[in-house]
């Protein structure tokens, strides 16, 4: 215990030796070295006390964001249908119940849709209750004929504001 270092009092403390500058005087005469013009060079808009400019301006010319065409739309009533493949419902278990809950947790989807297809890619060779709110005709005859079931969800109904 001896060796130990004395822990020094919070009032005591101090920042290390140039690690804090001091402030920089503007205008304070030619010998400081930022005297005169105070770092804001020789005349014009930016010398002087209103020489701020908003974002986006450029000294008067037309700026860019109204040079360039309106472009683009976001329908606000989009829906988001999100698939998923047959091949992709492989990997549950024999006799599960696969519905969106199961795939997000599965980390097939994402958990930001308004509905779920089903499409006939690949193969399945498990006999699965698959819901879903669409499925391709595909889809619907491969998940059938291993043994399982095709079932339609409705979609969620969004609450009214």
């Amino acid at each position: 215990m001896a060796d130990q270092k004395p822990v020094p009092l919070l009032s005591r403390l101090r920042a290390p030796k140039g690690a804090v500058k001091g402030k920089r005087r503007l205008g304070r005469g030619v010998g400081s070295g930022l005297g005169k013009t105070a770092g804001m060079g020789m005349k014009g808009q930016h010398a002087r006390g209103y020489g701020k400019v908003r974002r986006g301006f450029e000294g008067g010319q037309t700026p860019l964001f109204r040079r360039l065409p309106k472009v683009g739309f976001t329908n606000p009533f989009t829906k988001v249908i999100v698939t998923v493949n047959v091949k992709d419902l492989g990997r549950f278990d024999v006799g599960t119940t696969v519905d969106p809950e199961t795939l997000v947790a599965a980390g097939l989807l994402r958990s930001k849709f308004d509905g779920v297809k089903i499409l006939g890619t690949g193969t399945l060779d498990k006999a699965l209750t698959v819901r879903a709110h669409a499925f391709s005709e595909g889809a619907k005859a491969l998940i059938e004929k291993a043994g399982g079931k095709a079932e339609l969800i409705e979609a969620p109904v969004a609450a009214e504001a």
